[in-house]
């Protein structure tokens, strides 16, 4: 017998349950029981101002960094106590992504392929189709260390989609990017999300998120303070005037720094 579709009331599957999330180091808290529920098949944003938590959040959930305390489920399963079976639904592209600079992007690539144990054929055919639709396939056999910030960041891409993951963890893709690049990355983010993969990237730019998110989690000392679809979190704002507002930064009064510019210099009159 067919399975019946869940009903409308019934809250859409979680790609990522997080719950109770805790790290400190010493005595500062990074994350302090963070918890939420990322639906499957959304273009999620994770976005706060620098400091909120969103790289520590993101290097716990992908099991890259060990939480003090809470849990972290990827499509039902634990991220520490079965961290073989996650790896290998998720791709991963972390800030400051180290690689193996003296592989050529498309070594680098095919290396990638092989550690996740695809058939050689199935490597070849998926990082020449990569390097193709990210613009890299000139400078396939360019040693990784004499590519540009850009292009680093298209070649971390294509080896986190290289094994066709369910879920896809980014952490600030955009930062340092050319806007040619960047509109490439977003082409390419664009289609897989649109394929009912789950994309989540964190960001504290608001207008980029507000272009490709249809739901968002907003982050503040290391707790969410809002989450939930696009629409319902900005309440009829812009993204960036709700985020404001739930942070609570208020207006310059005009008054601060009242001496800075017009050109004069030295003491004050």
């Amino acid at each position: 017998m067919q399975a019946s579709a869940p009903s409308p009331s019934e809250p859409a599957p979680s790609a990522v349950s997080i719950q109770e999330l805790w790290k400190h180091f010493g005595s500062q808290a990074a994350v302090a029981g963070l918890s939420l529920e990322l639906p499957a098949g959304a273009f999620i944003g994770l976005v706060g101002p620098n400091g909120a938590g969103k790289t520590t959040t993101l290097s716990m959930v992908t099991g890259l960094l060990r939480p003090d305390q809470g849990t972290v489920l990827v499509h039902g399963t634990d991220v520490w106590a079965d961290p073989v079976t996650v790896k290998a639904r998720i791709g991963i592209l972390p800030e400051g992504l180290r690689m193996f600079e003296r592989l050529s992007g498309r070594e680098l690539l095919q290396y990638t392929g092989r550690l996740r144990g695809l058939p050689a054929t199935e490597v070849d055919r998926r990082t020449e189709e990569l390097l193709a639709v990210l613009d890299l396939a000139r400078d396939a056999d360019k040693l990784v260390a004499d590519y540009s910030t850009g292009m680093r960041k298209k070649v971390g891409l294509a080896a986190a989609l290289l094994h066709n993951p369910d879920v896809l963890f980014l952490d600030e893709p955009f930062e340092g990017v050319d806007p040619v690049s960047a509109q490439t990355i977003r082409g390419v983010l664009k289609r897989y999300a649109a394929a009912g993969s789950t994309v989540v990237f964190s960001s504290h730019v608001m207008e980029l998120v507000e272009q490709l998110c249809d739901w968002v989690a907003v982050v503040n000392a290391g707790r969410v303070i809002a989450q939930g679809p696009l629409d319902s979190v900005r309440g009829g704002r812009s993204l960036h005037e709700a985020f404001l507002e739930l942070i609570g930064v208020r207006e310059d009064d005009g008054q601060a720094l009242g001496w800075l510019g017009g050109g004069h210099s030295g003491s004050a009159r």
